[in-house]
């Protein structure tokens, strides 16, 4: 692994567990740093501003800086920056997704707006998810900042940005488009942020399903860790493999 110059994390599963860190994980961030090696954290959740996470990662005992952090959110506003520059949209989320948009100097409006743009919130309304259904028949168009169905929450799983979306869809007949993993154009984002080349990258994750497929159909290399979700005996289940799978960042070793 001596040429990776580059590498993209997922964050849940592979550096913290909710808000406990992977065994290892700080060391593995801090020896990156002492490197020099460019490194982005990716995360589908779109709640909190990369200050917000950096101080919620800090709490958790990870130094990683707010600019190494990249989000949906982010990713999300990229995209509309890219189509539809100085746009509108009618915003379901927190003020990850909020600040993200008002930075590229989106305006958020209940008054025709171009796209409903949905992320995670804990707070979903009903009468908000009735508005978006009406801007979306009336013609906006429909952006979901990832296609996660569920999520961990205080007490168990809650209900994610897919499944919200799921039930959008299900009254309009109209899907949105998905920013997040395993969409590789997150990827390709974020290596244009590091003005990185996926042939010197890798990418980190704990899912099958979303990085190791999204770090493939973007041309990188890809390592699989067994502290989140997947143990070996899943792998198998699928058509595609990792490059590598190591039990965690661990056991990483790049030098």
């Amino acid at each position: 692994m001596e040429d990776i110059k580059y590498f993209l994390s997922d964050m849940d599963g592979v550096l913290v567990r909710g808000s406990v860190p992977v065994p290892g994980a700080s060391d593995f961030i801090t020896r990156l740093r002492d490197r020099g090696t460019p490194f982005l954290v990716l995360t589908n959740n779109s709640q909190y501003t990369q200050r917000d996470l950096h101080a919620r990662l800090s709490y958790a005992g990870l130094d990683i800086p707010p600019e190494s952090l990249f989000t949906s959110a982010l990713a999300t506003a990229q995209f509309l920056q890219s189509q539809r520059p100085r746009g509108s949209a009618y915003v379901i989320g927190e003020s990850g997704l909020t600040t993200a948009l008002h930075d590229i100097d989106y305006i958020i409006t209940d008054k025709e707006p171009e796209y409903v743009v949905l992320g995670e919130t804990t707070t979903y309304s009903f009468a908000r998810i009735t508005q978006a259904i009406r801007f979306i028949l009336g013609g906006a168009r429909f952006i979901a900042t990832n296609p996660d169905e569920s999520g961990p929450g205080e007490g168990g799983i809650v209900p994610g940005t897919g499944a919200v979306a799921a039930l959008i869809t299900s009254v309009t007949s109209i899907k949105p488009y998905y920013i997040g993993k395993p969409n590789p154009l997150m990827m390709r984002m974020a290596l244009r942020t590091m003005n990185a080349h996926s042939e010197d990258a890798v990418m980190i994750g704990d899912r099958m399903d979303t990085d190791v497929i999204a770090g493939l159909e973007s041309g990188l290399r890809t390592i699989l860790v067994m502290s989140g979700v997947t143990n070996q005996s899943m792998i198998e289940r699928f058509s595609y493999r990792p490059t590598y799978v190591f039990d965690s960042v661990a056991d990483i070793k790049f030098e």
